[in-house]
């Protein structure tokens, strides 16, 4: 099923992963467009930074909490079972959205839709890891990534066409969203599901890999977890209220606002493919290093470039190579589970970032409301660069020895 190491990224595609993709772009639309919807939630509702920062907290909170049940369903049923059932909280998340008269409702609708998430990421990477030897593994997340990024820049690219151009209003991107998503369901029916006695994918074209894990809870997998809070930590301090920024200071309409943000993402259909192609050639460690050095720069230069013009275009920038290394980072954790036991693997891959979710949140709205916007925004990067400098010195060192063993593709 899976194409030669060392071949193209594009003769990986086939059937399964292409419809792994397409339903990864429709169940990642509602992320950034919460977020982006910010502006408009706090003037509608009246809202302050604080409140605005329970209602980021609260749905990765909810996401934290089921992630493990999540993947543990994955390993126990069948990941097709799962998808089905993500997809379904989406649908029912866009409805919910679409009728909120109260912030209660909106915290409803963006939980649903964020649980949605957290159950479709193990059984998707889960189900698209299985059907890839190692070699082909990076290349074939790189094009399943992009689709995930493609889905979270649509959310706030509709926000800005539906209110910018066609007059309407946040609650109508939810409604136009839940039909593609109900439609995706239908292809996953026809995905074909061949599963062994312990629920795993057949894969019977592969060779087994003999550099398999045995089991789940090693050394080295928990220090990869380690580094994934970090990097969520410095990722969600500088996105949770980046777009307030971009409207309140950097003096952007909210559709303007929406294409910026958006953009930012929209660059993973390029930087994916090309970051698990990459991984392919020299490496998932290393490339995942090299990625994370080159988004500890741009980050830093998000901090300092002056004017507006100037700062979107470093920040679209940052969203490219902030993505660099999404298909090394979901092929280690691959390396890393056995087969068996990749629905909970990958659970354990995206719990950091929902735990980091529930608690970062509320940290950056307490130094906006302490140091005030301009100054909390321009001075949030200097102690996330140490962070990310942490990701490099203190995490991703010592990740190549513990994962020695697991060999390097």
């Amino acid at each position: 099923m899976g194409g030669r190491a060392g071949s193209g990224s594009l003769s990986v595609m086939n059937y399964g992963l292409f419809v792994m993709t397409l339903t990864h772009t429709l169940t990642h639309v509602f992320g950034n467009l919460y977020k982006a919807s910010f502006p408009i939630l706090r003037d509608e509702f009246s809202l302050s930074i604080q409140q605005l920062g329970v209602l980021a907290a609260i749905p990765p909170l909810c996401q934290a909490l089921l992630s493990i049940p999540a993947g543990m369903l994955t390993d126990r049923i069948g990941s097709k079972r799962m998808l089905l059932v993500s997809l379904a909280f989406a649908v029912l998340g866009s409805v919910v959205a679409a009728t909120a008269l109260t912030p209660l409702m909106v915290i409803v609708a963006a939980s649903l839709v964020y649980l949605n998430t957290t159950i479709y990421h193990p059984a998707s990477y889960s189900f698209t890891t299985r059907l890839f030897n190692r070699g082909d593994r990076p290349k074939a997340l790189g094009i399943h990534g992009a689709g995930g990024t493609f889905g979270v820049a649509l959310g706030p690219l509709t926000l800005s066409l539906f209110i910018g151009l066609l007059g309407l209003t946040w609650r109508h991107v939810y409604v136009f969203w839940a039909v593609p998503i109900a439609l995706g369901a239908l292809l996953i029916v026809r995905v074909r599901e061949d599963r062994s006695n312990n629920g795993a994918v057949s894969s019977g074209s592969l060779e087994p890999d003999a550099l398999e894990p045995k089991s789940l809870l090693t050394r080295g997998l928990a220090i990869f977890l380690v580094f994934m809070a970090v990097r969520t930590v410095a990722q969600q301090m500088v996105g949770i209220f980046m777009p307030l920024f971009i409207v309140d200071v950097k003096g952007f309409t909210v559709g303007q606002m929406g294409l910026i943000y958006g953009s930012t993402s929209l660059m993973g259909l390029v930087s994916a493919p090309s970051g698990g192609f990459l991984a392919s050639r020299f490496g998932s460690k290393r490339w995942l290093a090299a990625s994370i050095v080159m988004s500890m720069t741009m980050l830093s230069m998000v901090a300092l470039v002056p004017g507006s013009v100037l700062f979107a275009v470093v920040y679209v920038v940052y969203g490219f190579v902030g993505t660099l290394g999404m298909a090394a980072r979901s092929s280690l954790i691959a390396n890393l589970t056995p087969s068996s036991q990749r629905g909970i693997g990958y659970a354990l891959l995206f719990l950091p970032g929902s735990v980091m979710g529930a608690i970062t949140p509320l940290i950056a709205a307490s130094l906006i409301d302490f140091f005030g916007m301009w100054r909390s925004s321009r001075a949030q990067p200097y102690p996330l660069r140490q962070a990310q400098v942490v990701e490099v010195s203190g995490v991703v060192q010592p990740l190549y020895p513990s994962l020695a063993e697991l060999g390097d593709v």
